[in-house]
């Protein structure tokens, strides 16, 4: 055995990790978040004493509406990947499209491949655990816009990482949504956060959304202050999302790296 060649063959690897600030992200973040996430939802049910009535509802409704913000921003991911995967990336920039015709076709087309997931996990929530996610009544398509919009404006996000960084930003685009999960009080109410970290969570329209969520379901009562908030709070990041995709494309097409892009 010759340890120089295996030494050899394992600095590449580590030149390789070195080299990419994605691989180096994706290997911190996994271990990271789910200390955070569980942590939190831990110390929720150790505290709580108002949501043991309906823990099973609440935790599935939750969960479902999640789900769904959580294949919005895939399903917008997985279309810009299958165009670099196909190797037809170049193609697409080729042909006299623009930039706002793609956002919008992926825009559209990933609401489809969004409800082919959901509906059928809302459904078999009612007879296998008796829980209706439709029980929130005409705010859930509120909510579910609102969803859909920062869903959206996440898979921006990542396709201007892979636009700027190439294939290597391709596992950020697969964990990208669990970044927010710790602050997004999906599972839990804000207050559960330390105070310091309530003031940043109150930036992101997923507490708004949950929060909602929890109060129709809890106190059946809606306040629509807070979901017209949170539909506010996400058509800002989706502003800012389409700037950042526009100056990832300008500046790869700078540097001329959108030629090598699915190579």
């Amino acid at each position: 055995m010759n340890w120089n060649k295996i030494f050899a063959l394992s600095l590449r690897h580590i030149y390789l990790i070195k080299g990419s600030f994605p691989r180096i992200l994706d290997l911190i973040y996994w271990p990271s978040i789910q200390i955070f996430l569980w942590g939190f939802i831990s110390k929720f049910f150790t505290l709580s004493s108002t949501f043991y009535e309906n823990t099973v509802g609440i935790i599935l409704s939750a969960a479902i509406l999640y789900d769904f913000l959580f294949r919005s921003s895939i399903s917008y991911n997985m279309m810009f990947l299958e165009e670099i995967w196909s190797r037809n990336f170049t193609n697409l920039f080729i042909a006299p499209i623009k930039l706002s015709e793609i956002i919008a076709a992926l825009t559209l087309t990933a609401i489809f491949r969004t409800l082919i997931g959901m509906i059928p996990a809302a459904i078999l929530a009612i007879p296998f655990f008796g829980v209706s996610i439709f029980k929130i009544g005409a705010p859930l398509v509120f909510l579910l816009i609102t969803l859909y919009i920062f869903g959206v404006t996440l898979g921006l996000l990542v396709t201007s990482g892979l636009v700027r960084y190439g294939p290597s930003f391709e596992n950020i685009a697969w964990a990208s949504l669990f970044f927010l999960a710790p602050l997004g009080c999906i599972y839990y109410p804000v207050e559960i956060l330390p105070e310091w970290l309530q003031i940043i969570a109150r930036m992101l329209p997923l507490v708004h959304i949950f929060e909602e969520m929890r109060n129709i379901l809890i106190y059946d009562s809606v306040n629509y202050v807070q979901i017209v908030k949170a539909i506010i709070i996400s058509f800002i990041y989706f502003v800012i999302g389409v700037i950042i995709f526009y100056l990832s494309y300008s500046g790869a097409k700078n540097r001329g790296t959108l030629i090598n892009m699915g190579e």
